[in-house]
């Protein structure tokens, strides 16, 4: 990571000394064309690619670098924490570097991942062997200035091509993390704005191997949220001309913020997180109301199931719902298991999915026995209180109770 020295070598050896100088963590899951690329790089074998994207979450809202190496395929694991992370943001950068069995040598399907960019709405590079001892550090410094994940496309061909280049400095910036003020719907107009932000930059400047944005032409929004006015890039830029300025939605702007049930059995859970100064990685579901007013809690999440990875490689500790774990939460603790991870997952097991009409959830004991958790009543405040606390490995919490019947979310004035 510390030499700087001109090389002529095959595109992978290229590619990979340039990602070992601009990135400080490693995740894989091997797969033709990109195995020898990871190994290359010391990546952590992780149990699957959405597993190995939110460590690197976890390790990007840390402020560590953080690049994922997977094959085409693999990318597709990865759509729900991929896709949310241009509206939650990370504070560091992260590249995910995807190789395209373009030829269908080994692997089940072919498929273009220059299509994801413009679907994730995330700078997407795809560079020919000139451009491969510059393209990770241009990944990552636009990963941080837009923050959100950047993508790095290649092939066999341009990986085994011959390939010199002298790899930049690295010239790190702090990307931002979506302000806990935001309401969601403000989230998503903040990300717009990046997005907006992230077309002018791609038109207005060279930036070598970049194909998304584009450099010319009109570049259409997959949100269905833009903000008053601003529908298209051509009222955008009228408003702007104009001298119009708009700020996202936030709590105290709209009015109020959402918080749980007034008869919630999980209120002695919250006041104990905040008693601890607990941070937790929240996952989706109404776990993610713990960071609103009264309680202001936590971190919002990366998608459904993502808490435990990402939780594992940050803050230490995750909050997540019994339907979220069984979702696609399992995977990630047999991942940190196996790997020694220190990680406090508090699981609130009530048996249904809270937020979408109470559907019955499974019984997520039968799966999750060989963790050996601690299972709690929601009620008993002091066994919750001697129940939180970390240790130095994989611990669950359950903590058990039930939805009342009837009963919605509540407002708090803002």
């Amino acid at each position: 990571m510390t030499s700087s020295a001109h090389y002529a070598k095959t595109g992978e050896a290229c590619l990979s000394a340039a990602l070992r100088r601009a990135a400080d963590r490693f995740y894989t899951v091997p797969g033709y064309p990109v195995t020898t690329l990871g190994e290359a790089c010391g990546a952590v074998c992780t149990a699957n690619e959405k597993v190995a994207l939110e460590y690197a979450l976890g390790d990007a809202i840390s402020g560590h670098r953080a690049c994922v190496i997977l094959k085409n395929v693999g990318l597709n694991a990865c759509m729900d924490p991929l896709m949310n992370a241009a509206v939650q943001g990370i504070s560091a950068g992260l590249v995910i570097v995807v190789g395209d069995d373009t030829e269908v040598k080994g692997s089940q399907n072919a498929q273009d991942s220059r299509c994801i960019g413009p679907l994730a709405e995330s700078p997407l590079f795809a560079p020919a062997a000139g451009d491969l001892g510059t393209v990770a550090e241009a990944a990552f410094q636009a990963s941080e200035q837009f923050s959100r994940i950047a993508l790095v496309r290649v092939t066999a061909a341009v990986l085994a091509a011959p390939a010199s280049g002298t790899p930049p400095a690295r010239t790190s910036r702090k990307g931002t993390i979506a302000d806990p003020s935001l309401t969601m719907r403000g989230r998503t107009e903040m990300a717009e704005l990046r997005r907006r932000e992230m077309v002018r930059w791609a038109q207005t400047n060279t930036i070598p191997a970049l194909i998304y944005p584009p450099h010319v032409g009109p570049v259409p929004s997959c949100s269905t949220v833009s903000p008053p006015g601003w529908e298209t890039e051509e009222n955008g830029r009228e408003q702007e001309e104009n001298g119009t300025t708009w700020a996202p939605e936030t709590m105290q702007s709209r009015g109020f913020a959402r918080t749980f049930c007034r008869e919630c059995p999980y209120i002695p859970l919250l006041a104990v997180m905040q008693e601890k100064g607990l941070n937790p990685v929240l996952d989706i579901g109404c776990g993610l109301l713990a960071k609103n007013p009264p309680w202001e809690v936590g971190i919002a999440g990366y998608g459904l199931g993502s808490a435990p990875a990402v939780a594992a490689t940050s803050t230490g500790v995750a909050l997540m719902g019994d339907y979220a774990l069984m979702h696609s939460g399992l995977s990630a603790l047999a991942d940190i298991h196996e790997k020694g991870l220190s990680v406090l997952v508090v699981i609130v097991e009530n048996g249904v999915l809270g937020m979408t009409g109470k559907q019955t959830a499974p019984d997520i004991l039968p799966y999750i026995g060989w963790a050996s958790p601690v299972v709690v009543n929601a009620a008993d405040i002091e066994a919750i209180r001697n129940a939180l606390v970390p240790e130095d490995r994989l611990k669950c919490v359950i903590i058990r109770g039930k939805c009342p019947e009837g009963e919605d979310h509540e407002t708090v004035e803002c």
